[in-house]
C-alpha cells in the first residue's frame, strides 16, 4: 500500500519524528490533516501543532487508534514501557514502524503481548534538512506492500536501503552515529585552519563545505572513495603529505573501531538493562 490517504501517527515528537512530518507533508505525501503526533511536552505539541498543521497531544493510546500507520520514534530505553501502553489500541489493520536504537521487532511483540505487523526502521539525523540515511529490515508477518510504504516514508527524507534485520545494529554504528563522527572531523578540519592562521569562521565554512562538496561529488559520479583520494594527491604534493600525517594517527582504525564500538551499543540496548 502506499502511504497516501492513510492516517500517520507518530509516537514521539522529537526532532526524528519532526523530520518526518515535515518530508511527508512537503513532499504532499500526507495531508496534516491525516497527521497525529504525541509528546508528553505540551509546548511541543502546541509547536508541532501550529508549524505544520497537524493533530498533536499527549495520548498515545489515541494516537494509535487514529492512525493507520504508526511510527514509534521513541528512545529504547522507554519503548517497551510505551508499547505496552498502546498494546490494546494495536490491532491487525496497524502497521507498526519503530526507529528505536537496537529494538528489535521481537522485543516490541513481545512487549505488545501479541503479533503484529512490525517493522525496524534506522533513519539519521541528517534526515532533519532531507538528507537522511535510512536502513529498513525486512520483517516476518508483514503483507506485500508494507515495505513499500516505509521506503516511500523515509524517501521523503533521504535514501533508503533495505536489509535483514541482523544487520541493523551494524547500520546504527555506522549511519546512525555517523553524522557525529562526521561532526567530529570538520571540526578537526576547522581547528587545523585555524593553527595555520584562518579566522574560525572562515576555517569552519571551509570544511564544511569541503566535506559537503566531496560526499556529493562520490555521491553523484558514482567513485570509489580511493579514486577520488588518488584524483587529489599529486606526487609528492601536499595532499599526499596531509594523509601521511592522518595514517600516522591510525584514522582508518580509528573509525573501524568507532562503528565497531557503536555497533556493539546498540547490540547492548537492544537487550535492555542487565
Amino acid at each position: 500500500m502506499s502511504v497516501k490517504g492513510k492516517r500517520v501517527g507518530f509516537i514521539g515528537g522529537g526532532n526524528m519524528g519532526e523530520a518526518l512530518i515535515r518530508g511527508l507533508v512537503g513532499a504532499n505525501l500526507v495531508k496534516p490533516t491525516l497527521i497525529t503526533a504525541t509528546d508528553v511536552r505540551a509546548e511541543r505539541t502546541k509547536q508541532l501543532a501550529e508549524q505544520y498543521g497537524v493533530t498533536a497531544h499527549a495520548d498515545n493510546a489515541r494516537c494509535v487508534r487514529d492512525a493507520d500507520v504508526v511510527i514509534l520514534a521513541v528512545k529504547p530505553q522507554i519503548m517497551a514501557e510505551v508499547v505496552r501502553e498502546i498494546a490494546p489500541a494495536v490491532e491487525p489493520r496497524h502497521l507498526l514502524i519503530s526507529i528505536a536504537a537496537g529494538v528489535a521487532t521481537a522485543t516490541i511483540r513481545g512487549a505488545l503481548g501479541k503479533d503484529a505487523r512490525i517493522i525496524r526502521v534506522m533513519p539519521n539525523t541528517p534526515a532533519l534538512v532531507l538528507q537522511g540515511a535510512t536502513a529498513i529490515a525486512r520483517g516476518r508477518g508483514l503483507e506485500r506492500d508494507d515495505l513499500a510504504t516505509a521506503q516511500e516514508i523515509f524517501g521523503a527524507v533521504g535514501r533508503v536501503v533495505v536489509l535483514d534485520e541482523q544487520l541493523m545494529d551494524a547500520v546504527t554504528g555506522l549511519s546512525g552515529s555517523g553524522p557525529a563522527y562526521v561532526a567530529i572531523v570538520i571540526e578537526s578540519l576547522a581547528d587545523g585552519g585555524v593553527n595555520m592562521g584562518l579566522d574560525r569562521a572562515t576555517a569552519l565554512t571551509l570544511a564544511t563545505q569541503t566535506v559537503l562538496g566531496a560526499a556529493q561529488l562520490l555521491a553523484e559520479t558514482g567513485l570509489h572513495p580511493g579514486a577520488l583520494k588518488d584524483m587529489v594527491s599529486s606526487p609528492g604534493g601536499t595532499t599526499i603529505a596531509g594523509i601521511a600525517a592522518l595514517e600516522e594517527g591510525g584514522i582508518r582504525t580509528t573509525f573501524i573501531r568507532a562503528v565497531e564500538r557503536a555497533t556493539q551499543r546498540s547490540r547492548e540496548l537492544g537487550r535492555g538493562p542487565a
